[in-house]
């Protein structure tokens, strides 16, 4: 099946999911280098818009997102990868997912899940050149 990466300028939305629980994630963007490295490593690959280059989830966490399955959406636009979490979450601040607010209403934002990992103590151990 051809994807369609032509919509957002090369890119895809990867929705990140847990494989067991069905818990949303993440999401991230995937261009063909990076959705092709998804697949023939079986770990998630993202492309970093920031950055402008690939980034493998986990490179600095040690927290990998090993894929279970891969769907794509009815406009091939959009990819859900369903993935076994390396780790005890997958957030950057330390969240197992990076859903961790909920907008109220009046637009205010509540912090409805706990953290689980050290942010600082885990990417401090990647700069030191620590394995996390």
């Amino acid at each position: 099946m051809q994807l369609d990466f032509a919509k957002l300028d090369g890119l895809l939305p990867a929705i990140v999911q847990d494989a067991v629980t069905g818990e949303v994630l993440m999401l991230g963007f995937m261009n063909e280098e990076a959705y092709r490295e998804t697949r023939a490593r079986g770990e998630v690959t993202f492309f970093s818009r920031t950055r402008n280059k690939l980034w493998r989830k986990g490179e600095q966490s040690g927290h990998v997102l090993r894929v279970k399955e891969v769907r794509v959406d009815c406009d091939a636009d959009t990819v859900l990868v369903s993935v076994e979490a390396a780790g005890p979450g997958v957030c950057h601040e330390g969240y197992r997912s990076c859903f961790f607010r909920r907008l109220d209403a009046d637009g205010s934002a509540e912090v409805v899940s706990a953290r689980v990992f050290d942010p600082a103590a885990v990417y401090q151990a990647y700069q030191e050149g620590k394995k996390p």
